[in-house]
């Protein structure tokens, strides 16, 4: 018998062995949350310590250096057709380098080359003077009416669409839309005035906003995701909801299902697309599609939570990686969707295998998180079955990346009406984007629209 060993009819010796197996248990969880970075959790790359072992970013992840790679396609720039170019200057030489005989003639060929520039640009103002004048008749005196579409305020539906698009799609403090006014047009403008134009612009878009909201309702396929925000320095989240031609954003003080079903919709009848969040647990499991990309960075976390599980956080791994394999083939065409569904057929029998065994292990974390991926399991698989689903929620995840540095660089928002403005901003410009479309014309177009009271044109399609 060890001497060293506690007495087990020791009361004493019981006691201080329970207590180090709590410690040890402690030592254990934050062992495991240092280990943690981008590639294990679900924590942004922009968290990640130096030195973390997380993936470098860029061509460094292949070897290379940044930049053209060797034999990539050159990329000039095209030249414009003569039809498009403001001005030719035919340029001819006089006499000859060699001899310096005189030339003469034409060359059908001629090299071309085309010099883009922007010119100076001064803001025009127009005064608008409004006459009173006297009847003969009975001596009322009557004003005369603005015209048409004649702005009530100082700014023009132009100068205020380039201020919303300054200021809420590229990201420029009102300071600097401020001095930019005044360096490149010459205007000066108060950083109130900025403000009511946002304002303003908000209204503009709040018709073409729920518009989005009701497309996104309807669709077929939807993605999602969420990330924090501050609101007048309280946490609030930010929601984005992506279809393949809108994409709708909120902001809300909470991050639970109400806010889910107001973005989607309390009877959506698509296929969702998102990560285990359990603000989706009320789409039926068959509606939806559970992120791999979520579920990797799971089976990375397993494998280094203890020593016993770390061969099936690997195996995890491997079948994820081998799946993915067949998936890329499937998308480049080298390999038949039927072929791909025998392939994951295969795996999943698998992966759940293993998901099994790791949900009856005794250690700390893995089984957790075993038994939460099972509880979707028949959501890992949607994609195999349904043309268009996406195994992965990056389409989401890259909508909300403009947003995120919109947060770093603001500090959110200091008000309702500001977060109004992103989350229709955002609506705004995404869609947009997606369409293929310019978000300044749509902008001048949707003032000028609200100034003659037409119909504002909407950016859902």
């Amino acid at each position: 018998m060890n001497k060293d060993a506690p007495d087990p009819s020791c009361p004493g010796c019981r006691v201080l062995q329970k207590r180090v197996e709590q410690l040890e248990a402690t030592v254990q969880r934050l062992e495991a949350r240092l280990r943690q970075d981008s590639s294990n959790s679900h924590r942004p790359p922009s968290s990640d310590p130096p030195g973390s072992g997380s993936k470098p970013k860029g061509g460094a992840v292949q070897g290379r250096k940044r930049g053209g790679q060797p034999g990539h396609e050159k990329r000039d720039r095209k030249l414009l057709p003569p039809d498009k170019v403001d001005d030719i200057q035919c340029c001819k030489p006089d006499a000859c380098e060699s001899c310096g005989e005189a030339l003469s003639g034409e060359d059908r060929e001629p090299l071309r080359h085309q010099v883009t520039e922007i010119p100076p640009v001064q803001a025009v103002v127009v005064e608008y003077q409004l006459h009173q004048l006297p009847c003969r008749c009975c001596g009322h005196w009557t004003r005369a009416q603005f015209p048409r579409g004649v702005p009530r305020g100082v700014f023009g539906p132009r100068l205020q669409s380039m201020v919303a698009l300054l200021s809420g799609v590229y990201r420029v403090s009102r300071r600097n839309v401020q001095q930019l006014m005044v360096d490149a047009f010459g205007i000066e403008m108060s950083l109130g005035a900025i403000s009511k134009i946002e304002g303003a612009v908000t209204e503009v878009l709040s018709g073409p906003y729920e518009a989005a909201l009701r497309a996104v309702r309807r669709a077929s396929i939807v993605n999602s995701d969420e990330t924090s925000w501050r609101e007048a320095n309280c946490k609030s989240w930010l929601w984005t909801a992506v279809t393949n031609k809108v994409s709708a954003f909120l902001i809300r003080p909470c991050r639970g299902s109400v806010v889910a079903k107001e973005l989607i919709g309390e009877r959506f009848a698509g296929t969702h697309v998102s990560d285990r969040w359990s603000g989706y647990d009320w789409i039926p499991i068959e509606q939806r599609q559970v992120c791999w990309a979520h579920l990797i960075r799971d089976f990375r976390k397993i494998a280094e939570s203890d020593k016993s599980v770390r061969w099936i956080g690997e195996s995890l791994e491997q079948k994820a990686a081998e799946l993915f394999g067949y998936w890329h083939r499937v998308r480049d065409g080298t390999l038949k969707l039927s072929t791909f569904r025998r392939h994951a057929s295969r795996l999943r029998r698998r992966i759940r295998t293993l998901l099994e065994i790791g949900a009856g292990r005794n250690v700390w974390r893995a089984p957790s998180l075993c038994r939460g991926i099972l509880k979707l399991e028949p959501a890992m698989w949607t994609f195999v079955s349904q043309p268009g689903v996406e195994p992965t929620n990056n389409a989401a995840e890259r909508a909300l990346r403009p947003a995120v540095i919109w947060r770093k660089t603001s500090l959110g928002t200091q008000s309702a009406r500001g977060s109004r403005f992103v989350e229709r901003l955002l609506t705004c410009v995404a869609s947009l984007r997606q369409q293929g479309r310019t978000v300044l014309d749509y902008l001048v177009a949707a003032n000028e629209a609200a100034l003659f009271g037409e119909r504002i044109p909407h950016f859902a399609r």
